[in-house]
């Protein structure tokens, strides 16, 4: 028998010690801890005690074998501030080390997460130019044996995502990957008495847990708060800056679960901080929200269920974390996609459930321009930071990173960038291979030496961004969402490879490929890869960059016909967030436009008006 200390606080501000029978993976506790237990009142400012008694140390093993250094209490980094998300005025960025962070991301396959894969992914994300690495940890793989954890996985990671130089967001495959359990433990996916599934209208069970199950939640929420005890013992330069918790909530063929303990909930009245955030008057689900009842009513309970895992680890380690959504075509829904789930039509409902949920972020697999910036503007909202947590990694997919940044997004994660031999085309690439990188490692390389002072500006100013949009980008069905059909009457159409903007006193205009030098007419670049983005720094100053495209500025109606010129365009790079000038653009390099091609370029751009008699 041994000991594990648990510390507490009671209703004074005394350290209360309790003692209980427990073994800590495989290691004996020392009693000498007690005589140092005083010594570690400064976790209480570390929030990391609350009331009751709270394991110290968690029964958690790193490795096969516990070392003694297990037994040390957890200390939090006095190296690296903890990543946080920041919010003013509707504007949002990342911190990661106190510093502004665009996270310029890869996403592995699945399958990627263990280490000895790791050695198919480190060269594409550095072939990639990536800053960050998106990975899965499975529950299955951290806890295959109940009580018992293993965090070997996460060992090897962490040091060689450090060797890297790369950052990690965590993928918590756990009770939700796509609607279904597969990650998680036998021991909870082949238990469906003490786990239960959903059942349909129909009676069916279905291969999805229902959100209602108490023993499920539990169980979850130990095994990821274990998870978070371990990143905040051994990794305390953080190098995982977010976690996103699930992955692709929801349920495939039911609106919700019909199981004798949701009917039951379902029935009774709709809660009040659901009805206060919708601004709703009381009753049942079905008085308040008619046919949407059943959809509401799920995506509440899952987002409730999620919410209170990532508000116990949060006690533990408060790192950003993220809900990722298997989209719905937002033109045409159909009802065929995954109910529950962060939907764009649930996205108000999941903000009232998940208040420690830091971002509702998309999974993007529409290929079309228009298509996705309909959901890009649907998830970019002044209480929700735009995060592509993830998106096609077929060439066309690209571009939008443009896009993404134009509704101040911070973070963008092509899927499937590694080598372990799997491709989810039609939705992705073929295969992953030199030509498939490519298109992101140029937009990547593009935006990763500027990546800090572009998320700090994006904060501070307008932002606006542009990518390249055929005549016929047609709209296609993909595997669980409708295509989009055709673009309404309302919608604004603009002539081939051209795109305009107002931008206050100034309207900009975007086409696509041009020669450099004249006024022939934009025929396109084949295949569609042309973008821009653009900063605005005050009313007459611009931050301009692109590939494969003209910019040209003109004065808008504001201006009242005053003439007007370019007073000056520098050519520079960011060291930091410290502009370096390197040189003026004149002559043929303005008279035509700003015209970009494939090798990078940031421009600081002046315009102003002057007098005439």
């Amino acid at each position: 028998m041994s000991l594990t200390l648990l510390l507490g606080i009671g209703s004074t501000p005394e350290l209360t010690l309790c003692f209980v029978n427990n073994k800590i993976a495989g290691s004996q506790v020392n009693k000498a801890i007690y005589q140092t237990a005083r010594q570690w009142l400064f976790l209480a400012g570390a929030g990391l005690l609350s009331s009751g008694c709270h394991s110290v140390y968690s029964t958690a093993q790193s490795s096969a074998n516990a070392s003694a250094s297990d037994t040390q209490p957890v200390v939090a980094s006095a190296n690296r501030a903890l990543p946080r998300i920041q919010t003013h005025n509707g504007r949002h960025r990342l911190l990661v080390d106190d510093k502004p962070y665009l996270m310029l991301a890869g996403q592995t396959n699945n399958s990627a997460n263990y280490p000895h894969a790791l050695d198919k992914v480190w060269p594409v994300i550095k072939q990639l130019n990536a800053n960050t690495l998106g990975i899965p940890v499975a529950w299955e793989q951290i806890e295959p044996v109940e009580g018992e954890f293993d965090f070997s996985f996460l060992d090897a990671l962490i040091a060689q995502a450090k060797a890297q130089d790369v950052r990690v967001v965590l993928l918590w495959f756990a009770s939700w990957k796509n609607n279904a359990p597969h990650y998680a433990p036998a021991w909870v996916k082949l238990d469906n008495q003490r786990f239960p599934r959903v059942i349909d209208k129909q009676g069916k069970v279905l291969n999805s847990l229902s959100p209602h199950g108490l023993n499920t939640l539990a169980a979850d929420k130990k095994a990821f708060s274990r998870l978070m005890r371990y990143l905040q013992e051994h990794d305390r330069d953080h190098q995982v800056i977010m976690v996103q918790v699930e992955n692709e909530v929801g349920t495939y063929g039911s609106k919700r679960d019909y199981s004798a303990t949701a009917q039951q909930i379902f029935e009774g009245p709709v809660p009040q901080a659901l009805l206060k955030a919708l601004n709703k008057q009381p009753g049942t689900w079905e008085d308040v929200f008619g046919k949407h009842a059943d959809e509401t009513f799920h995506a509440w309970h899952i987002g409730r269920y999620v919410d209170e895992i990532a508000q116990a680890a949060k006690h533990i380690k408060p790192l950003p974390m993220n809900v990722n959504a298997a989209l719905r075509n937002p033109f045409n829904p159909g009802d065929g996609y995954s109910m529950g789930g962060p939907t764009d039509n649930m996205l108000d409902v999941w903000k009232a459930a998940a208040p420690h949920i830091d971002m509702l972020s998309p999974d993007i697999y529409f290929r079309d321009h228009r298509t996705v910036n309909k959901v890009l503007s649907l998830y970019a909202r002044p209480d929700n930071p735009l995060f592509v947590a993830e998106i096609g990694n077929d060439q066309p997919y690209a571009r939008y990173l443009f896009d993404t940044l134009g509704f101040q997004g911070i973070g963008f994660a092509p899927f499937g960038m590694d080598y372990t031999d799997y491709a989810n085309f039609p939705l992705g690439a073929k295969t992953v291979n030199d030509a498939t990188i490519a298109p992101f490692a140029e937009i990547f390389n593009l935006f990763r030496p500027m990546q800090e002072a572009w998320a700090a500006l994006s904060y501070q100013h307008p932002v606006y961004g542009f990518s390249e949009a055929p005549p016929h980008d047609e709209s296609q069905q993909i595997w669980n969402a409708q295509d989009s059909g055709k673009p309404t009457a309302g919608e604004a159409e603009q002539p081939a490879y051209t795109q305009t903007a107002d931008l206050g006193l100034w309207d900009v205009e975007i086409t696509y490929g041009r020669e450099m030098f004249w006024i022939n007419p934009p025929t396109g670049n084949q295949p569609a890869s042309g973008g821009v983005s653009i900063i605005k720094l005050s009313d007459s100053e611009f931050l301009v960059t692109g590939l494969r495209a003209r910019v040209t500025f003109t004065g808008s109606a504001e201006l009242d016909g005053q003439p007007t010129m370019i007073k000056r365009v520098e050519e520079g790079h960011f060291e930091g967030q410290q502009w370096v000038f390197e040189r003026v653009w004149n002559g043929d390099q303005t008279d035509w436009g700003l015209n970009f091609t494939d090798t990078p370029h940031i421009l600081k751009v002046s315009l102003a008006t002057y007098q005439h008699h």
